[in-house]
């Protein structure tokens, strides 16, 4: 339905979706739908609830295929149950679309943990990985890849109880085995920032591909950027990914064999998510320790308490101010569903003329464009300093 069939229908704060859940106010939103925060009247406890993108206007194909998107999401996320996943509970019809009903989390992603804390302490991001990873290993081992491991899909309770619980998120593009659709073929899904090598070179998706994407996720927490680093031309990112060739992490500290095994360019090289659980956990809590100290737990800091960065009480800076290359405004991403051997292959890295480096849908101001060419100013005043200085060399020989 139209925005306007919308707000006569009066979807919105009060609004009884699917004679049961009463909305109370939007969570966040974006280009597949909308998240309410709900009551659910007959088990008298909060919810989340996933408004779907309309299908509305769209052809009749195009609006089955969303519909079964929401529901092939509703279904794997119900075949998983794991205290670090988030809990799929309903499927609910609402004028013939379908809502998913999930378990309400009150929590920042480690994406928005970022903007405050820029990176996180390698021990505090091996305890969110273990627990993440075996999260996926039960989701693999139930036939589900998850295909879009990242730092925003990954979240710390802020508040209350739960507080520095971790739980991965959106299970939206997942497939389980025997899922078939018409696009699967040769098409990009997910972000590519976090992509393997395999599935950026256009292969589909596995559980092998699922442990690359949660090494890089990991990898973007401690070091401040991606493995593949921020690149405004995403396509020229694309293609460096395809390569397998990350930047050299430092400040990874004791997680670094861990990350690496889990970022190995070949996939029949690298760990199994269950194994990449044991690494990582190893790392905290020590040869000698168990591993299911830290399952279930919250994280904790090096002094043993929750860090500061998963505190509600601490602020998450307005993204708009962060500089055009940080480390979250700065991810590039690509159009979904393009097929990667559709896409140009990436200029050179030289750019003439030369372009400023601003955020999607920014329009460069003049400080952005002396930067772009500063470089080219210096080039010109080193070759002007040379020339003079072989003028100069060349009147001293010429004197008697």
């Amino acid at each position: 339905m139209s925005e306007q069939e919308r707000a006569e229908r009066g979807i919105g704060p009060e609004y009884l979706m699917g004679g049961r859940y009463r909305l109370r106010s939007k969570l966040g939103g974006g280009g597949m739908g909308a998240v309410w925060l709900a009551r659910d009247t007959l088990l008298h406890r909060d919810v989340a609830v996933k408004q779907v993108i309309t299908t509305a206007g769209l052809d009749p194909e195009e609006a089955q295929a969303t519909r079964e998107r929401t529901m092939r999401e509703g279904r794997n996320a119900a075949k998983l149950t794991h205290a670090h996943s988030i809990a799929m509970y309903d499927v609910a019809l609402e004028g013939g679309e379908p809502w998913l009903v999930m378990e309400y989390f009150p929590s920042r992603s480690l994406a928005q943990a970022m903007n405050i804390a820029e990176a996180l302490p390698a021990l505090e991001v091996a305890q969110i990985g273990a627990q993440v990873a075996d999260a996926l290993a039960t989701a693999h081992e139930a036939g589900i890849v998850h295909r879009d491991v990242k730092p925003g899909n990954i979240l710390v309770a802020d508040r209350g109880r739960p507080l520095g619980t971790v739980k991965i998120s959106d299970f939206g593009i997942a497939r389980a085995k025997g899922d078939t659709t018409d696009d699967d073929t040769g098409v990009i899904t997910g972000t590519p920032a976090y992509f393997s090598p395999e599935v950026a070179r256009g292969q589909d998706p596995t559980e092998a591909s699922d442990v690359y994407s949660l090494g890089s996720a990991l990898y973007t927490v401690i070091e401040g950027r991606p493995p593949f680093g921020v690149d405004s031309d995403s396509i020229a990112l694309l293609h460096r990914v395809a390569k397998g060739e990350i930047h050299a992490p430092a400040k990874t500290g004791p997680v670094t064999d861990a990350l690496l095994h889990m970022l190995e360019p070949d996939p029949a090289r690298r760990p199994t998510m269950a194994q990449a659980r044991d690494e990582l956990a190893r790392v905290v809590v020590g040869p000698a320790g168990k591993i299911d100290q830290i399952l279930g737990a919250p994280v904790y800091s090096a002094a043993g308490t929750v860090p500061a960065w998963a505190h509600r009480s601490t602020p998450v800076p307005d993204s708009r101010r962060r500089p055009a290359m940080s480390t979250i405004s700065g991810l590039p991403a690509v159009q979904h569903n393009t097929p990667l051997r559709n896409t140009p292959r990436p200029a050179g890295r030289i750019q003439w003329p030369p372009r400023p480096q601003v955020r999607p849908g920014m329009q460069p101001t003049l400080r952005d464009q002396l930067v772009a060419w500063a470089p080219v100013a210096m080039g010109v005043m080193v070759a002007i300093l040379v020339l003079a200085a072989v003028v100069a060399l060349f009147v001293l020989i010429d004197q008697p």
